[in-house]
């Protein structure tokens, strides 16, 4: 790219920072971490990369990593830059051009078509394999989770501790490995301009690791918001999908399991894990105080309230 250069930031999240630069005629995305001092071990640009490297090599619809940087190369943080995907992120309402009900269940279909796709990828042959452990996931990802928000002694806050106790006494053995995205919901999906509806580019890998596949597809049905039931934050970022044409969770689930062949007896214990484990993310950053938006109060009940009923707890 030559010429002057224009940027401008995109995308709702609340962790790393994303940024459209153009010169009028091209365009490229730079994702980068927010200012230092930075945790360890959180917001690893080019572990992101990685993935997005692997996976675009198996032909998976995810951008094309075009540059990396260490800390100090450029700027004073790691980051990268990726090819610019044009189409629709969709959150609370379809665009118009895909604004149909066939349209939707195309997209729809393709949400999960594409999950599964995921799953069943080789993360060997793409040269990921030493990003994770898939053995032994759902156990620890859920002690993970529990030291977020313990107190010193290692005890949890008391409206934590019935879904967590739930959660710990049914630890299903691990369904099997893959890369799993950790954050798939169709607002981190780009989608087609126009029709057919369909899944264009998958974007936001900065969770992504190996472990079970069933837990990504809970963290999905999890966002998937559900007419007359109150919503959790999660499911307010996909409102669209209470359009007339998308399909509910259990359809969702069962053209995930006709795609796999994955056995979903146990999938209330992963989309509960999935609600109990954005109610620690949520109660950890409210903790912080360093974003305003996790202070908004009834955020992390939200989670709470769905985990228990999705666990049968309530």
């Amino acid at each position: 790219m030559s010429g002057p250069l224009r940027s401008k930031p995109i995308g709702d999240g609340h962790s790393n920072l994303t940024f459209l630069i153009t010169n009028g005629e091209a365009s490229v995305v730079v994702r980068r971490p927010p200012p230092p001092p930075l945790p360890p071990g959180a917001n690893d640009m080019l572990r992101e990369a990685r993935f997005l490297a692997g996976l675009h090599g198996t032909g998976y619809p995810v951008p094309e990593v075009l540059a990396t940087a260490q800390e100090g190369e450029v700027l004073d943080v790691p980051f990268y830059v990726m090819s610019f995907a044009r189409g629709h992120v969709v959150t609370t309402s379809t665009p118009e051009a895909l604004a149909t009900p066939d349209q939707r269940l195309n997209i729809a279909h393709s949400l999960v078509d594409n999950l599964a796709r995921l799953h069943l990828t080789d993360y060997r042959a793409a040269g990921l394999d030493d990003l994770g452990r898939p053995e032994g996931f759902n156990a620890r990802h859920l002690k993970r989770m529990a030291r977020l928000v313990q107190d010193a002694e290692g005890n949890l806050p008391a409206d934590f501790e019935a879904v967590y106790d739930w959660l710990a006494a049914n630890v299903p053995a691990e369904s099997g490995e893959a890369v799993i995205h950790n954050d798939y919901r169709i607002g981190n999906t780009m989608i087609s301009p126009d029709a057919p509806g369909r899944v264009i580019a998958i974007l936001d890998w900065e969770l992504a690791t190996l472990g079970d596949p069933l837990f990504d597809l809970g963290y999905f049905l999890s966002s998937v918001p559900e007419p007359g039931h109150a919503r959790t934050p999660t499911e307010d970022l996909g409102t669209a999908l209470l359009e007339e044409g998308y399909p509910g969770r259990a359809e969702l689930a069962e053209r995930y399991a006709e795609q796999t062949g994955a056995d979903l007896t146990h999938l209330d214990w992963y989309v509960t894990l999935a609600l109990w484990k954005l109610a620690a993310l949520y109660e950890y950053s409210r903790r912080r105080g360093e974003d305003e938006y996790y202070l908004t109060p009834g955020l992390v009940d939200s989670f709470l309230a769905e985990a228990r009923e999705t666990a049968g707890l309530a």
